[in-house]
């Protein structure tokens, strides 16, 4: 039987951490939808298609791996390509508050979604896509962060070279 996950995120961009993640998914469930959230109250360095261009350039070894956007509820996009799982990836407890609340309010909306929480591994606990960010925009070796792909459009965003 089919299983299906949603790894959900707004990737700005994608890290080393992320693709952990996803990689993880990628072994348990059948196939996995890297769903690019836009979430309006954030202000993305990068456009949504340049977000799932980048995500689908380094999971394209990843056999079972979509990436798609949404705009709406994650419970909505989770039925519309018939998952039966969310998955997230958690780096410290301060991370497990802000998830219990988004998994509660999911499961009101949908039960028969089950989330699942992965730990990142360790050498990534301290990464977001925030730092990495900052530390690019001055110009700081990012290279261990993120993909060489991420690492050279960061690179173009901030006109280093």
């Amino acid at each position: 039987m089919s299983k299906i996950a949603v790894v959900p995120g707004s990737f700005d961009p994608i890290t080393n951490g992320h693709l952990d993640i996803i990689e993880r998914a990628a072994k348990v469930f059948t196939e996995v939808r890297v769903a690019v959230m836009n979430n309006s109250s954030k202000n993305p360095l990068f456009t949504v298609e340049e977000r799932i261009e980048l995500i689908r350039e380094v999971t394209a070894k990843f056999g079972n791996v979509q990436v798609e956007s949404s705009s709406g509820l994650l419970m909505d996009y989770a039925h519309k390509v018939g998952a039966s799982a969310i998955v997230r990836g958690l780096r410290a407890v301060s991370d497990f508050e802000y998830e219990m609340q988004i998994t509660s309010m999911n499961r009101m909306l949908d039960e028969s979604i089950e989330t699942f929480f992965v730990m990142t591994n360790n050498q990534y606990s301290f990464l977001s896509s925030s730092i990495v960010k900052e530390v690019a925009q001055y110009g700081g070796d990012i290279s261990a962060l993120v993909p060489p792909v991420v690492q050279h459009a960061l690179n173009d965003k901030f006109n280093k070279k």
